[in-house]
């Protein structure tokens, strides 16, 4: 499924940190929302609907917080390698979108760098549904409320979903401020006193909000075959933030960079309205994807 795209993951083990990549060499129609406070990120400017170029050729999504937005130089030289972007006149220029999470007190210090993209598009393939810790999941955790001690292990959820001929795949690297709850709401992940016991972050946000550091985000990115226009990609990443509200608690803090991104190949006419409806659930089993 997917054919049109590509996904490639370089990870650091020693470090702690990692890349995954998301290309289309041929372009896709492209689209974000960003609805954290804290981001860090890549050419999203590109992705609003008044501005010039319509596709993309990739999404890199990466640890290292901004440092590690480096990494899209990498990707960004593979595919002018590979003779992919926008036909500029004389060349072309890959158009390279992205976003980075704050994993640097995880591990020892460091960060995904120009080579640590380039091996990860290197390395790119279709189907690559690889999840957990690995890429950009690799130094993620969760439950930071009282900071790195009773934080949990994060990582990197994919969920795919096909119907139709409509194909979607998901991919969340999570590192959340806030727990993972399930549909219910009962937390499956996140802060906690000793190895069973969740202390429950929503509770205790407003209380120790002033202790708090930017440090967390999650950051997503979708690949569909679906036809879409630019408006309607960045409108699909904004209605997707309702995955992150179901099953992140809480979501969207004043220190989460929280971040989606869109790419549609094309392929598939579909009803627009029936694939907002998916997509937050989808989104949402991404997420909760990295703990199962």
């Amino acid at each position: 499924m997917l054919e049109k795209f590509k996904i490639g993951n370089w990870t650091d083990g020693k470090s702690k940190t990692g890349v995954t990549v998301i290309i289309a060499e041929d372009g896709a129609t492209g689209g974000c929302s960003i609805k954290g406070a804290a981001p860090a990120t890549r050419e999203t400017d590109l992705l609003r609907t008044d501005k010039t170029v319509q596709k993309i050729n990739a999404v890199t999504l990466s640890g290292g917080s901004a440092f590690g937005l480096e990494a899209a130089c990498g990707v960004m030289q593979w595919l002018f390698e590979n003779d992919c972007g926008y036909d500029a006149g004389g060349y072309k220029v890959p158009i390279v979108v992205g976003a980075s999470l704050y994993d640097l007190e995880y591990g020892s210090f460091g960060f995904p760098d120009k080579a640590a993209g380039y091996e990860a598009a290197k390395s790119a393939d279709i189907n690559n549904f690889a999840s957990g810790n690995v890429g950009a999941g690799t130094g993620a955790t969760v439950g930071k409320i009282f900071k790195m001690k009773c934080a949990m292990k994060g990582g990197l959820g994919v969920h795919t979903f096909e119907k139709d001929g409509l194909e979607l795949a998901v991919f969340s690297a999570v590192n959340a401020l806030g727990d993972i709850v399930d549909e219910n709401g009962k937390i499956i992940a996140g802060a906690r006193l000793g190895s069973k016991h969740f202390i429950g972050c929503a509770k205790f946000y407003s209380a120790y909000e002033r202790f708090l550091k930017r440090q967390n985000t999650t950051i997503s990115c979708i690949i569909t075959n679906a036809k879409l226009t630019k408006e309607q990609a960045n409108a699909l990443a904004d209605k997707a933030h309702d995955g992150y509200k179901s099953a992140i608690s809480p979501s969207h803090t004043v220190f989460d960079g929280d971040a989606i991104f869109v790419m549609a190949s094309g392929e598939k006419k579909v009803d627009f309205n029936y694939l907002i409806s998916l997509i937050p659930d989808l989104t949402a089993s991404a997420v909760r994807s990295a703990f199962i």
